[in-house]
């Protein structure tokens, strides 16, 4: 028998106190494994000091980055989604809907209002990637199609800051016509020389890749934003091709033209404000 299996040569009790930390008090970066408290998170904007990862943010800490404190007013969000094709697959839509809101804190996958930023205007949505993986669904296309509308009616710029695994499947061909009616909206915006603005932040995927996302008259992405329309996985087992390194992040698809810029979190609000004046002279 081991020594250390007698009590005569134990210094532990079994009483003794063991120090405990409160759940969510820190996080794993999935990216480089590093442990991040979650208060100092917030003083980082949710950026890994450790790599530089660039972890999901809140809607209400989104909105609160770029507006003035207290100029954010939501429209529509009164609007839910209803289970009219009465979807089941391991459990219904309805289910999954009431238990995405209870765990987002919002009741949709995009929050919508006018704001300012330094002063300044505008028109601003918000998807949220904790509520169905920001899918888009037909309560998602009509937000940010009156959203637009709104920004055309009042001559203001629109801001929509996307992440989304892609179309919602529980909706059907309901959720996939919201590409049209979105482009739609996006386009007589343009024609009224009205600006447009997209930030994508990781993942942005699917049809709202293929939709609104990628129509934006200046495109903006945050640092190793995945965005595509299919994943590389799914492109790879298809191909049978050896994808290159880097596809599919935002330094990638810089590179190949389909954004205009990778900016860091930190500096959203600065060259969002400078888009905002830049653009306000040119109207």
């Amino acid at each position: 028998m081991s020594i250390f299996s007698s009590g005569k040569y134990s210094t532990l009790k079994p009483s003794a106190r063991r120090m405990t930390i409160p759940d969510g008090s820190w996080v794993k970066c999935k990216k480089c494994g590093q442990t991040l408290y979650t208060d100092r998170l917030e003083d980082t904007l949710q950026v890994c000091w450790n790599c530089g990862a660039h972890l999901p943010m809140k809607t209400a800490a989104r909105i609160a980055m770029l507006t003035d404190p207290g100029s954010f007013v939501e429209c529509d969000g009164d609007l839910r989604s209803c289970d009219f094709l009465k979807f089941v697959d391991s459990k219904s839509y309805a289910k999954r809907l009431t238990e995405n809101e209870a765990k987002s804190g919002e009741p949709e996958a995009v929050k919508c209002g006018k704001a300012s930023l330094d002063g300044r205007p505008f028109m601003l949505g918000v998807m949220d990637f904790n509520f169905m993986g920001a899918s888009m669904g037909s309560v998602v296309g009509e937000k940010i199609t009156r959203m637009i509308e709104t920004a055309t009616k009042e001559k203001l710029p629109a801001v929509l800051v996307t992440a989304s695994g892609g179309a919602r499947m529980q909706e059907g061909i309901i959720s996939l016509m919201q590409m049209a009616k979105t482009c739609g909206a996006i386009s007589r915006h343009g024609e009224a020389g009205l600006p447009f603005f997209v930030i994508m932040t990781n993942p942005t995927y699917g049809g709202v890749t293929a939709s609104f996302a990628t129509v934006g008259d200046v495109i903006l992405a945050e640092p190793g934003a995945m965005i595509g329309f299919a994943g590389p996985r799914v492109i790879q087992e298809t191909t049978n091709a050896t994808l290159p390194e880097g596809f599919q992040t935002a330094e990638f698809l810089l590179e190949h033209g389909l954004i205009d810029q990778v900016v860091e979190r930190k500096n959203l609000r600065k060259v969002l404000s400078r888009l905002l004046e830049f653009f306000a002279k040119a109207v």
